[in-house]
């Protein structure tokens, strides 16, 4: 196993669970120091915390408007004029990927420059008895707190919450005053990222026995497995190092806090759902095709025909960036009303990013109010 190692040569696990018997404790102190005995013993403490008695928060206070099935809505800032609903992404991750923390928020920029009432969907951890639903049951909802808000909103999707604001834009065209795709996976064949690789590589069968395994869910156990299996060195060898190098910072330790309490904490996914969406959307790219049905009809994006804003990254392995602006080949709105915007870095820095936050998010909130 790889150990980081002290400047007297002791060692400690990367694993969060040290062999700290008496013996080694006692030549641990002869040998380090108290004091890098002390930071030895830091960063096992904030480890383990990081890794399992953090859960997540929402930043910016917030009140909560509805209580549905599969999603909480919650309301920020003013409660008259148009409203911005965010669609935050039902993924595997909770919403906390819009609202991070304090000085890093895209719901907060959002009410900085531009929308004064905003929402979000906080989609909830599926349970057993709700491992049968659709893709229709949550659109169901999403179609509610649009009703419920007066019938028409500016709609921002984020990553997986973005196919989700396509197809509501699409079937229900009147109820989409704009539309922002950020990270979303509008064309599923454009590009040649890992996901879509995986999704065409892998049989149906597999995903299948996953949802299974779990139970008729899919579990966000697994796929934060596979997530990290992505990247293992940054996962499971230089997360540590840099929990260790930093240890004595605080602003550093509240920030990984903040962003281990949401990326260590992973929903369920209904297996029902799940499974439509790896086979109608990553592997037979339905949406893109004009073939999906939603609420009793099958979708066509070029009924999509508000101001659109499409926001990819560079660097997104998760989305790709043809995956994302593609989307201006199928959907109607016409040329000199779509934005597409390609910024540097990966999937998670388009929504929780500082300098996205700081310097692209802005722009986009600026151009809603402006719609």
């Amino acid at each position: 196993m790889s150990e980081l190692k002290s400047a007297g040569g002791a060692g400690f696990s990367l694993g969060g669970a040290p062999a700290f018997w008496p013996m080694a404790m006692a030549a641990s102190l002869v040998e380090t120091g108290l004091d890098l005995y002390a930071k030895n013993l830091r960063f096992v403490e904030e480890d383990i915390k990081l890794h399992g008695q953090l859960r997540p928060q929402l930043a910016t206070p917030n009140t909560v408007r509805l209580e549905l099935r599969a999603m909480i809505l919650r309301e920020y800032g003013e409660t008259t004029g148009l409203p911005t609903l965010v669609d935050a992404p039902y993924a595997g991750h909770s919403a906390m990927i819009a609202d991070f923390q304090k000085g890093q928020s895209l719901i907060e920029t959002l009410l900085a420059h531009g929308p004064r009432r905003v929402l979000l969907t906080d989609w909830r951890s599926a349970t057993e008895d709700m491992k049968d639903l659709e893709i229709d049951n949550y659109l169901a909802e999403l179609v509610a707190a649009i009703d419920d808000l007066g019938g028409r909103v500016n709609l921002v999707g984020l990553c997986q919450g973005g196919w989700m604001s396509a197809m509501i834009a699409a079937r229900f065209p009147e109820k989409v005053n704009s539309l922002v795709l950020a990270g979303a996976p509008i064309d599923t064949d454009a590009g040649d990222g890992p996901i879509k690789r995986l999704a065409h590589q892998t049989p149906m069968s597999f995903y299948e026995e996953l949802v299974d395994l779990g139970g008729g869910l899919m579990r966000g156990k697994y796929m934060l497995q596979g997530w990290k299996n992505m990247h293992p060195e940054q996962h499971y060898i230089q997360q540590h190092i840099d929990l260790y190098e930093h240890i004595d910072d605080p602003a550093y330790i509240a920030k990984e806090e903040a962003f281990q309490s949401w990326y260590e904490n992973p929903l369920d996914l209904p297996g029902r759902w799940y499974l439509q969406a790896i086979g109608q959307l990553f592997k037979q790219n339905r949406l893109a095709k004009g073939e999906f049905v939603a609420l009793g009809r099958k979708l066509d994006l070029r009924a999509i025909t508000c101001p659109t804003y499409l926001l990819g990254g560079l660097a997104d392995d998760i989305t790709t960036l043809e995956q994302v602006l593609d989307a201006e080949k199928y959907i109607g709105t016409p040329k000199d009303k779509v934005v597409r915007k390609a910024v540097p870095g990966g999937h998670i820095g388009l929504f929780m990013g500082a300098r996205t936050l700081k310097q692209e998010w802005p722009n986009i909130a600026r151009w809603i109010a402006a719609q």
